[in-house]
């Protein structure tokens, strides 16, 4: 009886050690990870890692840290990021091992020059038109092809007037003439030469010739852009003959784009050069913004006035255009490359310390310098991210950051635009 009674003890025996060393082990197996899930809280957090997962793969979960299946460093996604708003949490450690770097938001003076493209081109308040005031022959051309510099007081062409010598043979016959009446008569002779386009020169010249002919002088110095007549032509009362144009003054023509447009008016200073003249600089004023916009290039065309006292520039020239509009006040301004176009909108993204980003919608104007100008949604002193966005879009938009954002583009969060407590607002230095 008692050999039973030791081999039933013996068997309670070992169910219990086993038993017990089940138990054992199960308490052994909940406890011992502990170390290898320490980097599900991120230090200095109280989060708790939900999953892992690839920024370029976002949709793809895994329950551990590691490199995905395309070789990027995986990132943790925190069961607290829904605590705040519009907020996105990145790991610190994460953000600096993939150079997400960012830039503080300034206030400074954009740069305002403008560089376009002009053509030289003739000042037409310049221009002399030569026509005959009487039905004439042009009996012989001083000036024989279109160009030709010319001096003021220069001979142009000599014409035969019937008009012209019967109009001078009266006034000639009455200068000895001593009576009112006759008097009378040769102040009208006088005044029918001056209708007729003679000058005092002419009468002149005409009464110390022939009287034949009347020779036709430049009335200022230029150059003979057009000749309309040819020597033994005939020519009627009215009929432009040439047109004298000067060149102490010449017209750049420079097309604005219509962005810039707006920030040019008359009086503004400018400085062009030419390829052809290298070296020199030539400083004018704008004139006037021509009131029409070119159809195809979508510029308007702005009218610049320049010296030309030594003839150097000529018309048909191309001509490099700087305009210096009047500097702004200093305004908010961003890197280029924190901007974020969506197609519909503008939007960049603050980083607000401890791996926290937010993304806010702003207005934007105008581009120089690599800065851009941003009218409404910042006011200075924010941090932007100017690289490693495509990091934070795909954890925004797992978040649904994105989503609220566009769903509020109307009001870009003044709350997100105020500069954070304790950071220093931008000068603009």
């Amino acid at each position: 009886m008692k050999r039973p009674l030791v081999i039933f003890a013996a068997v309670i025996a070992a169910v219990a050690l086993l038993v017990a060393g089940y138990l054992g082990g199960r308490h052994q197996a909940t406890t011992a990870p502990a170390p290898a899930h320490s980097s599900v809280t991120a230090p200095g957090t109280a989060g708790k890692v939900l999953y892992w997962y690839d920024p370029m793969v976002p949709q793809q979960h895994f329950d551990k840290p590691g490199l995905s299946p395309m070789g990027m460093q995986m990132v943790p996604k925190y069961a607290d990021e829904g605590a705040a708003k519009d907020v996105v949490r990145i790991d610190p450690a994460t953000v600096q091992n993939l150079g997400v770097r960012t830039a503080p938001v300034e206030r400074r003076v954009l740069a305002s020059a403008i560089r376009v493209p002009g053509t030289i081109t003739w000042d037409l308040r310049q221009a002399i038109t030569i026509s005959a005031r009487t039905d004439a022959v042009v009996s012989k051309l001083d000036v024989r092809a279109p160009y030709t510099v010319v001096k003021a007081g220069e001979p142009l062409a000599d014409l035969l007037a019937p008009q012209w010598s019967s109009a001078l043979a009266e006034y000639g016959a009455l200068q000895q003439a001593q009576s009112a009446d006759a008097k009378d008569l040769r102040a009208a002779s006088r005044e029918r030469l001056q209708v007729l386009g003679l000058t005092p020169a002419d009468i002149r010249a005409a009464r110390r010739g022939s009287g034949a002919a009347i020779t036709l002088h430049a009335p200022q110095a230029g150059v003979v852009t057009t000749l309309d007549v040819r020597e033994g032509q005939r020519v009627t009362a009215g009929q432009t003959l040439m047109t004298v144009n000067g060149l102490s003054t010449v017209w750049i023509e420079a097309a604005l784009p219509q962005g810039a447009a707006g920030t040019v008016c008359s009086g503004t200073p400018v400085v062009v050069t030419v390829d052809a003249l290298p070296g020199r600089l030539f400083h004018g004023t704008v004139e006037t913004l021509l009131p029409d916009v070119d159809a195809m290039t979508r510029t308007q065309r702005a009218r610049i006035v320049l010296d030309n006292p030594d003839g150097a520039l000529s018309p048909g020239m191309f001509a490099s255009v700087q305009l210096n509009p009047t500097p702004d006040e200093a305004v908010p301004v961003v890197p280029d490359d924190a901007l974020i176009a969506t197609g519909t909108h503008t939007r960049v993204i603050l980083a607000e310390g401890d791996g926290h980003f937010r993304a806010v919608s702003v207005r934007t104007g105008r581009a120089a310098g690599g800065y851009t100008e941003v009218l409404d949604g910042l006011h200075g002193g924010e941090k932007v991210v100017v690289s490693g966005q495509f990091l934070i879009d795909s954890e925004a938009s797992l978040s649904g950051a994105l989503q609220r954002l566009n769903d509020t583009t109307a009001k870009p969060a003044s709350a997100a635009s105020a500069p954070m407590p304790g950071m220093p607002m931008g000068d603009g230095q």
